[in-house]
This record gives C-alpha cells, sequence and structure tokens, in this order.
C-alpha cells in the first residue's frame, strides 16, 4: 500500500483529499500547518501533497527543510502560480505543481503516475526530525539544519536510543546494557562523559535542548 502525506491548512481540502484517496487504497497522514509536516515527513509517504499558503512555515519552507531527507515527490497545492513561485519552488525540490481549484480525477493520476516514476523501494530512509535537528538512521548522521555533527559511534547510538524513545528516560545502567553489551569490561560512570560530549557538540547549534537530565534517574530525548 502505498502512502500520501497531506499537508494543507485548510481542514476541508485535507479531508476530501484524505476521503478520496483512502477509497483509492492509499494509507493518508494529515498535517494542517508547516511544523506538522515535517515532522509527520518522517513517516516516509511515498508521496507528498504541499500545500504553498500555510501560515507560518510555510510549503516553500517545509519543502527545503526535508528535502534532502526524503526521496518522494514533493507537489505543491497552490491557488495561483506565477513564474516566480514555481522557480522558487523547484529551487527548493519541489517536482510539480497542482492550481486549485483540481479535479479529484485528474489529480489522482497524476500522484499515481509520480509515484510510479519515482517510487525508490530500496532507497527509502529512516529518518526523524526534531525542530532543526535530522536524524538518519539508515545512514547513521544527525545534521543540524545543512550542518553535519560528527559523532563518535558510542555517542550516535546513544542518541538513537533516546531519540527512537522519545520521552522515556533511561537511566546510565540501561543506557550501558544497551550499548557496550552485559558482558562489556568498564562500568555506567561513562555514559555521562558521553552526554556531555553530545551536549557540548549540539550545543554549538543551540540544540543541546534534546537530552535532559532527569535527576537522580537518568536522561530522556525531548523534542
Amino acid at each position: 500500500m502505498y502512502s500520501i502525506l497531506v499537508a494543507d491548512d485548510e481542514k476541508d481540502v485535507v479531508e476530501l483529499l484524505k476521503d478520496y484517496f483512502k477509497l483509492g487504497g492509499y494509507l493518508v497522514y494529515t498535517a494542517y500547518n508547516g511544523t506538522q509536516a515535517i515532522e509527520s515527513a518522517a513517516k516516509s509517504p511515498d508521496l507528498i501533497l504541499l500545500d504553498v499558503n500555510m501560515p507560518g512555515t510555510d510549503g516553500f519552507q517545509v519543502c527545503s527543510a526535508i528535502r534532502d531527507h526524503v526521496n518522494c515527490p514533493i507537489l505543491f497545492l497552490t491557488a495561483k502560480v506565477d513564474d516566480q513561485d514555481k522557480i522558487k519552488g523547484f529551487a527548493a525540490g519541489g517536482d510539480d505543481y497542482i492550481i486549485k481549484p483540481f479535479s479529484l480525477d485528474e489529480l489522482g493520476a497524476r500522484v499515481a503516475a509520480h509515484i510510479r516514476r519515482d517510487h525508490r523501494v530500496n532507497s527509502a530512509k529512516n529518518v526523524r526530525f526534531f525542530g532543526n535537528t535530522v536524524i538518519d538512521y539508515t545512514e547513521k548522521s544527525l545534521t543540524v539544519g545543512d550542518a553535519p555533527v560528527e559523532l563518535a559511534n558510542k555517542e550516535f547510538r546513544i542518541i538513537e536510543l533516546l531519540s527512537l524513545n522519545t520521552g522515556q528516560v533511561f537511566d546510565k545502567e540501561r543506557i550501558y546494557e544497551k550499548i557496550w553489551g552485559y558482558d562489556a569490561e568498564g562500568d555506567s560512570s561513562v555514559i555521562a562523559e558521553h552526554i556531555r560530549r553530545i551536549r557540548a557538540k549540539l550545543g554549538k547549534f543551540g540544540e543541546d535542548k534534546h537530552i535532559a537530565t532527569v535527576w537522580g534517574v537518568g536522561y530522556k530525548w525531548v523534542k
């Protein structure tokens, strides 16, 4: 089953498209603003329908933020488009424009054509977005904006453990067992030093807020 992310601040449009594509056999994710769209892109949809004129973070900004981390086609939804908008949208990484109002059947045909042409099963990435921080679990990399953050293997694995379990508190002993293994030589005191290093690296970009200390208990990842 192919999946589609529909992002538009007009709830009626979102519900219309959701119902139409669900009847067509698609799994449909929805978002009503730019922030939600960026978060939902981590679900690795096969295609994204993205409204240009959302308040706050608009469609062009969303596209720029996620384009390097998703392989799927991104189709802009807009009430009007001029040459400058087209240039801006394609520069951000968009693949096509859908002009409102549109025919649902024509939209469905264009969506199907883009998915057939551009679907890349073997290259799908496992990516999550935390504000400006992007974690690619497939490539085992972390970037803030466009800047890569150099992490040692154990540092990335700690981030991976915490971020995949956002909000869950892990004590030092459990982190040590998960990362180093039950039979490893050494003790859990090394965790505090690794956390310090991770925070220092993220702190250079103002993103150390993602690792929180729960005093007397352990550490957790926060959005």
